[in-house]
């Protein structure tokens, strides 16, 4: 009898560990997908950025806002791209610290799994 509730604790157990893990999967992997599009954002503010550099301060400059441009300053659009290129290393860098507690926890949870296979190979 005492051996069919441990049993059934460990079926609990491996359940809640396999829902667990698929679901830190799915979050770890939307994660990376996140990062690699604010990847691809900075990458791009700052090309354009560069490109903007080279251009005298007399040049014409447009900021796309919905469906039309509106004439900005070379000094404004620069500082968006910076700022845009800032929020998107903040961004990245939680969504490192969230990927990493995901793992961590995936794995404390193996971890006490193993330690109740242990206890009842013990017993």
């Amino acid at each position: 009898m005492a051996a069919a509730t441990v049993d059934l604790e460990l079926k609990k157990a491996f359940t809640e560990l396999q829902a667990k893990v698929i679901d830190t999967q799915q979050k770890v992997k939307i994660a990376d997908l996140q990062i690699e599009q604010l990847n691809r954002t900075k990458k791009h503010a700052h090309l354009t950025n560069v490109e903007i550099i080279n251009l005298s301060d007399a040049t014409r400059m447009y900021e796309g806002v919905g469906r039309m441009f509106v004439l900005q300053s070379k000094e404004v659009i620069h500082s968006q791209l910076f700022d845009k290129q800032k929020v998107a290393d903040e961004k990245i860098k939680e969504l490192e610290q969230k990927k990493s507690y995901l793992e961590h926890s995936v794995k404390d949870a193996e971890d006490n799994i193993r330690e109740m296979l242990m206890a009842r190979r013990a017993q």
